[in-house]
């Protein structure tokens, strides 16, 4: 069995399922859902009828949106196939195992079912692959079987899960905004410096409201942390690539001396309260912005879209001074300021050296 399963490429390891898997599905997340958000809101906001205008498809009105979120689905499962190493009539039977597990796992469990049943499907799928001598008949009939079975049988419960870990997540933080401001900020900005997807398990948990502020703030804290404590080291190079790209770039340096990451995270453990205690931030956009921070700006433009909604929805009138202040304090200009503050601090106990944090 051993044997065979390294033959198949099929490693079942924490590292494959738990690390390539989860950063893939992100990826195909930002490709569908995220960027169709964005596209959206630009030309909607910006009055660009390409962008924003809705299409007539067979009598029926559609938005760019629309599109990106009905293949939402697809796209996470197909990234997951790419990062498990699935050969080509694997991976495109991947676009149906998608769609299916994505639409019996609901709204807001939809992406926990793909990346359960994807894993599953595609290996099921490369097990079977060039055994036999009607290949393409046997792998698409294996993998999309597998797929389609098990989203109609277990999509739907893993689905209900994910959503009430969600809620209770987002009703403990409304109900103990600071304590809970401080455990989601601090650890969902640690995932997003670890090497898994923070985006993906905000979408997953359907992290929201209040949480999805925490989660916005903590995200913030380590990107824009660790771009000005790195600023002597890496200039303006790494000032961007850590601020508007990912704070997993110091992941090496981080296992070289774990110190280092020391002000970040107590910078995303102070701004986690104040942005759910004082400013209130929420974020009411799509749960996938909860986990981005300011990679592309994309957090900021979710809580920007969360506005718009709730005014849309009616329950909030305008978007007042206030609410921006908030968002550039809690999203630039804090996590700036505590990190650098805390990192003096670090280095003057002589925990960290110049050098620790070169890129």
């Amino acid at each position: 069995m051993k044997e065979f399963l390294k033959r198949k490429d099929i490693e079942i390891s924490l590292k494959r399922y738990g690390i390539d898997a989860l950063s893939a599905m992100a990826q195909g997340l930002f490709c569908s859902l995220l960027i169709g958000t964005i596209i959206n809101t630009i030309g909607t906001q910006f009055n660009i009828p390409f962008l924003g205008r809705e299409i007539m498809v067979d009598g029926a009105e559609y938005k760019i949106s629309a599109f990106t979120t009905a293949m939402s689905g697809p796209a996470m499962a197909v990234a997951i196939g790419y990062a498990l190493k699935c050969p080509p009539l694997v991976l495109f039977s991947m676009l149906t195992v998608g769609y299916s597990a994505n639409i019996f796992g609901g709204k807001v469990g939809g992406t926990l079912a793909v990346f359960v049943i994807a894993i599953v499907a595609a290996e099921f799928g490369k097990a079977v692959s060039k055994e036999t001598k009607v290949d393409i008949i046997v792998t698409p009939l294996v993998t999309i079987g597998v797929g389609v079975l098990l989203s109609w049988a277990i999509a739907p419960p893993i689905g209900k899960a994910a959503e009430a870990l969600g809620n209770i997540i987002m009703w403990a933080t409304e109900l103990q905004p600071f304590f809970m401001g401080i455990l989601v900020s601090v650890l969902i900005g640690m995932a997003l410096t670890l090497p898994i997807s923070s985006a993906a398990i905000c979408m997953t948990l359907g992290l929201t409201g209040l949480a999805g502020g925490a989660a916005v703030a903590g995200c913030c804290a380590q990107m824009i942390g660790f771009a000005v404590i790195s600023f002597k080291e890496n200039k303006w190079g790494g000032l961007v690539s850590q601020g508007i790209g990912t704070s997993m770039l110091q992941m090496g340096n981080i296992i070289k001396n774990p110190r280092i990451w020391i002000a970040p995270t107590l910078a995303s453990a102070i701004t986690g309260p104040i942005a759910t205690c004082i400013f209130k931030l929420k974020m009411n956009g799509i749960a996938i912005s909860s986990g981005m921070g300011t990679c592309g700006l994309v957090g900021q433009i979710g809580v920007y879209t969360g506005w718009i909604n709730d005014i849309a929805a009616g329950t909030k009138t305008a978007i007042t001074p206030f609410d921006w202040i908030g968002l550039v304090l809690i999203c630039f200009v804090l996590p700036a300021v505590l990190s650098l503050i805390i990192h003096a601090g670090v280095v003057k106990l002589g925990w960290v050296k110049e050098g620790d944090l070169k890129l």
